[in-house]
């Protein structure tokens, strides 16, 4: 069977490179690559990507493939079972930086590069005071700003062509890290990067002036192309990848951003607007928000993927009640019709066969998610109603119930379900040990001594009038049922 290349396939040459990317990762070319590549099908954008891989290993699977790659797209879009598949030729190169510094520096002579992408994974957006004339820096913002200080001297010296936006002066650069304001965080290093390579002022003038660092959430779920997926394909494809329906990435900017990231037309997917703050809160409370409040209680009556909970009607029932009777009204942005529209979006992306997410992973650490996703959900909505929401107290009992730990080994902490241990992987593991270890079964206690812990919460969650006691009710009731769960 041959490789997938431009000559195996009727695909046509690399369009020219508008597009400077970080990062080979499957986000990226699941997300920003889907639409760029949409957009250049539509004949809208007109322009490729040139990678910069900054990892150890060879980029030679890209070039065995001419930077081609199958993305799969499966999963239930509006109650409808999806499935689609085609060729992404986006990419019309990737080099290394360790081997090939000098010619992704060359790039910056393109007026035409006028988008940076990044996805270097949280631990890329961070300070390193070095040298950006290293060949190359090691950090991500060194690079970033080595990429930027040259193409400024190269547009001092040769001005770009008027037609482009902003004379081709104007820079995009958008994270995609799953950080809060990662645009922002990204300018301040840069800027601190600045000063430290003792740079000149009209350089960071220029910086300051024409390159816009946009604040953006990626959602996406991408995954790499199961093997027997790639089997189906009639040609071998070691890059394909597969997708869900869905898909956002909502960009803060203004009209200058949206000019140059034409590509956003292709697609409803990509939003530009002045804050995208609306779209984090939406996706944090409805996305991650139900699977920490929900995976507790679906793992604990046997499941062990979204999709098996998700065939269980009584799980489904809960789920769907939790998000669009509690969840939605305590949001306290956006209109109540566009959230309900997306909780049903995303009920339909938990129904999807072919994304298998395992609801041991999801319960890691779900003490400081369920800090951060569901108790700020949990006090506005005792502030706008009153009263306590009946599911979100059984998704929290099964959390405490999921967190009660029987056996201790070498410093890790495990729960049992079904006569099978389980890893509680979650730093307050040892506070709950010795919470139940102090309390036992006696279950009004222990949801009392949790639920006043401000220390972990934040607040004192007693100050909700009937919640401690409504917790230890479901903990009770929880606590039987779910010994026969199978």
């Amino acid at each position: 069977m041959q490789i997938l290349s431009r000559n195996s396939v009727a695909h046509s040459n690399p369009l020219p490179v508008k597009v400077l990317q970080f990062g080979t990762g499957i986000l990226l070319r699941g997300l920003p690559g889907f639409f760029i590549d949409k957009a250049n099908r539509q004949g809208i954008f007109n322009g490729s990507i040139a990678v910069v891989k900054s990892t150890p290993g060879s980029a030679d699977g890209f070039s065995e493939q001419d930077n081609l790659y199958t993305t799969i797209v499966k999963g239930v879009q509006d109650g409808v079972l999806a499935d689609e598949r085609f060729i992404n030729s986006a990419i019309s190169s990737v080099l290394s930086a360790n081997d090939h510094w000098p010619k992704i520096l060359e790039l910056a002579k393109n007026p035409a590069i006028q988008t940076i992408i990044s996805n270097t994974t949280e631990v890329g957006i961070q300070y390193v005071e070095e040298s950006i004339f290293q060949h190359p820096p090691q950090s991500f913002p060194a690079k970033l700003l080595a990429f930027l200080y040259e193409k400024h001297k190269h547009s001092v010296q040769k001005p770009p062509p008027s037609e482009e936006v902003g004379g081709g002066r104007h820079v995009v650069v958008i994270p995609t890290e799953l950080i809060p304001d990662n645009g922002t965080k990204l300018k301040e290093i840069v800027h601190r990067l600045v000063a430290f390579n003792r740079l000149e002022a009209a350089f960071a003038t220029w910086l300051g002036e024409h390159v816009f660092f946009c604040n953006s959430l990626v959602d996406r779920i991408v995954t790499n192309a199961s093997p027997e997926m790639r089997q189906s394909l009639p040609y071998q494809d070691r890059l394909a990848i597969q997708t869900e329906p869905y898909r956002l990435w909502a960009i803060e900017g203004g009209d200058a951003v949206r000019q140059i990231l034409s590509f956003a037309q292709a697609d409803n997917g990509v939003v530009i607007t002045g804050n995208i703050e609306y779209y984090r809160e939406r996706k944090l409370r409805l996305l991650n928000g139900a699977h920490t409040i929900s995976v507790c209680l679906g793992f604990l009556r046997g499941f062990d993927t979204v999709y098996e909970m998700m065939r269980d009607a009584e799980m489904a029932a809960f789920l769907e009640k939790v998000m669009l009777d509690e969840i939605v009204p305590s949001i306290p942005v956006g209109e109540q019709a566009d959230l309900r529209d997306f909780a049903r979006d995303v009920l339909d992306r938990f129904r999807n066969p072919a994304m298998e997410h395992r609801l041991l992973n999801i319960t890691l650490q779900a003490t400081s998610k369920m800090r951060m996703r569901n108790v700020p959900t949990l006090l506005r909505h005792h502030a706008k109603f009153g009263g306590v929401p009946v599911k979100f107290a059984e998704g929290f009992a099964a959390y405490l119930l999921f967190m009660k730990a029987v056996k201790v080994e070498d410093g890790n902490f495990y729960g049992l379900r079904n006569q099978e241990f389980y890893p509680i992987r979650d730093d307050f593991a040892g506070y709950f040990y010795e919470v139940w270890q102090t309390h036992a079964n006696d279950f009004p206690a222990l949801a009392l001594a949790v639920c006043q812990d401000a220390g972990l919460w934040g607040e004192d969650l007693t100050q909700i009038p009937g919640f401690a006691e409504m917790v230890g009710e479901k903990l009770a009731s929880l606590s039987t049922s779910l010994a026969v769960a199978k």
